[in-house]
């Protein structure tokens, strides 16, 4: 008895293009779920300490003081 067929790719390239491939959806927050646990305790302890918007241009400016006493001394 002739061996049956095992295996055939005809017509799928087809198929899969004819809706289109397409690139996986890339969120804006990709999920922590599963990241590794000290990265992630790592990464709130920064978060914490980020200034906020008013807080940074305070900074910027107090340094920006800072630089033009120094050339002028």
């Amino acid at each position: 008895m002739a061996k049956s067929k095992n295996h055939t790719n005809h017509n799928q390239n087809r198929k899969a293009h004819r809706n289109g491939i397409k690139k996986p959806k890339r969120y804006r927050h990709e999920s922590t779920l599963g990241m590794d646990a000290k990265f992630l305790k790592n990464q709130r302890f920064s978060k914490k300490h980020n200034l906020n918007t008013k807080q940074q241009l305070k900074r910027a400016a107090e340094r920006k003081a800072e630089r033009e006493a120094k050339t002028k001394k």
